[in-house]
């Protein structure tokens, strides 16, 4: 009897010890993949007042390049009529987004021409007249 439960007791430790290994095998698969694709990180925010109309975010001293972008709204209302993205080598891209942003709302995801850039700044024209607070604060994530 005590050979048969020792033989158990191997058995259950090898299966224990399988799909241990097994699992944190696939968690570092799974992990590598999402690390490649790239993750969401903040770039940059402003806050945006009533009666003005342009603004322009500026990007200090980051190492992050990115491919795709997007812009996050809170803390009130907006609209985005235009925007023009800077890049390191002095070239623009100039995106039309015509949009009315509610509070807590995210644009499009926008792709970078040109694959991966760095980005000086990023200029935009938008409107908060109208609006109760009049004030949005505009957050800047980028993707490689």
């Amino acid at each position: 009897m005590r050979l048969t439960t020792i033989f158990y007791s191997a058995a259950i430790a090898a299966v224990f010890s399988l799909t241990s290994s097994f699992t944190s095998s696939f968690t570092s698969i799974k992990t590598s993949k999402t690390n490649e694709t790239g993750d969401w990180f903040f770039l940059e925010d402003k806050k945006v007042g009533f009666g003005v109309d342009h603004d322009v975010i500026h990007f200090g001293n980051w190492k992050d390049d990115v491919r795709q972008i997007k812009l996050k709204i809170t803390d009130g209302p907006l609209k985005m009529y235009n925007m023009k993205i800077h890049f390191d080598n002095g070239t623009t891209q100039d995106v039309s987004m015509r949009l009315r942003f509610a509070q807590g709302s995210e644009s499009r995801v926008i792709d970078m021409d040109g694959g991966l850039r760095h980005l000086t700044k990023i200029e935009f024209w938008y409107e908060t007249k109208g609006f109760a607070r009049g004030r949005s604060r505009v957050a800047v994530w980028g993707r490689n």
